[in-house]
């Protein structure tokens, strides 16, 4: 009997935690809320659209946002289509400008890019060589026709923290619209949209222990009138994502995150000490060095550069789960567009590892990790392959 390799992949998708599928399996079957929500003629419907408006209110108070100003999609990157394609679509006069970053996840590059080719005038700013898309950056690149700016909270494959307090203060004080990703932030960091100058921000359930499939955009109050919906079929959410709401999945996304707003102190600071313990560990090595700011950043995402000929992380796949680039990069085979925009080379990008901690990691996880790394260092390169 096969046995898996110990899962240090949180980054990627973490499992859906048991009390959340409890929540959701009470959305399913005859006995169940399985009414539309939308459905406003029948209890059948108005008990479903109570389970999904709870779940607003959950999700808006783990990220202090009101309830209302919450938008369901299928996922971050359909958040991140409909904020940046939403405002996009509405660009009036000259102002068409948009930055953002070559670190982004694919799904705000890939975007902005289609943007670019139809006739956007797009800014790409680079990250410092500790993986960091600083203030002074985007200050520079500001201009009078700067419609939108898209930036990560967390950067998704080395964890480093966006200084986002300080960059949209500068983007409202030059009348732009200040987008932020924050699918690897939520649950792992404070967020209150109520204080912090975000204009458009994204959610995903599967990156906090809720189910794939489901997501949100906080759209505030100077976004609203320029947001245009890029799904349309029955004017559902307020008439910015139209089609009928997944109440399980919504169900799943709230309860993730109410649990989320209920431990995040205590499991924080577990989770950073069981990562000092694996960066302690991992640096230590020989070649082994910390790709990204070694303090600012989340404690959940640790990416290393394992400096020696012929490492790779294919070749550690049968004990550790780990990964090399984004899940959403995997399917290419190329190292890093993170990586190497930091200017690491291909090389080296190529031997780096992203090892992401959760709520189910133990300390005997992270002595596996660096057991089992430390022996391919100590093996013949041509053992890697």
């Amino acid at each position: 009997m096969s046995t898996l390799p110990c899962y240090l992949d949180y980054a990627a998708t973490t499992p859906v935690d048991d009390r959340v599928i409890q929540a959701m399996v009470t959305c399913l079957g005859r006995e169940g809320t399985f009414g539309n929500p939308a459905s406003n003629s029948h209890a059948y419907g108005n008990l479903a659209r109570q389970a999904v408006e709870l779940a607003r209110r959950q999700v808006a108070e783990l990220v202090g946002a009101s309830a209302d100003s919450l938008i369901w999609t299928s996922g971050a990157t359909e958040s991140n289509n409909l904020a940046i394609k939403g405002i996009a679509q509405s660009a009036q006069g000259a102002r068409r400008h948009l930055i953002t970053s070559r670190i982004e996840h694919k799904a705000v590059i890939d975007t902005v890019r289609q943007l670019e080719q139809a006739g956007f005038p797009v800014t790409w700013l680079d990250p410092d060589s500790d993986g960091l898309i600083q203030p002074e950056a985007v200050r520079q690149a500001l201009r009078d026709d700067t419609l939108l700016v898209s930036l990560m909270l967390v950067n998704n494959e080395l964890g480093t923290l966006t200084d986002i307090a300080a960059i949209g203060k500068m983007v409202r004080e030059h009348g732009a619209l200040l987008h932020v990703d924050a699918a690897q932030g939520a649950g792992k960091v404070a967020i209150d949209l109520n204080a912090l100058p975000v204009d458009l921000m994204s959610f995903s359930a599967h990156k906090i222990y809720g189910p794939k499939g489901i997501g949100a955009l906080y759209v505030g109050e100077r976004a609203r009138p320029w947001l245009a919906a890029q799904i349309h079929g029955g004017g559902h959410e307020q008439g910015f994502r139209s089609g009928t709401l997944a109440t399980h999945q919504i169900v799943g996304m709230g309860a993730a995150y109410a649990l989320a707003a209920a431990e995040i102190e205590e499991e924080v600071q577990r989770i950073s000490l069981l990562s000092d313990q694996l960066r302690d560990g991992l640096l230590q090595l020989p070649g082994v060095l910390l790709n990204g700011d070694p303090q600012q950043r989340v404690p959940h995402t640790l990416n290393i550069c394992v400096d020696k000929p012929g490492f790779n992380a294919m070749s550690l796949s049968s004990e550790l789960a780990v990964s090399s680039t984004s899940a959403c990069n995997s399917a290419s085979s190329g190292a890093s567009h993170v990586l190497l925009a930091m200017g690491l080379t291909p090389a080296l990008a190529g031997s780096s590892l992203r090892l992401s901690l959760g709520r189910y990691t133990q300390a005997t996880d992270i002595e596996t990790a660096i057991a089992v790394i430390a022996a391919r260092l100590h093996s013949p390169s041509t053992t890697f392959w």
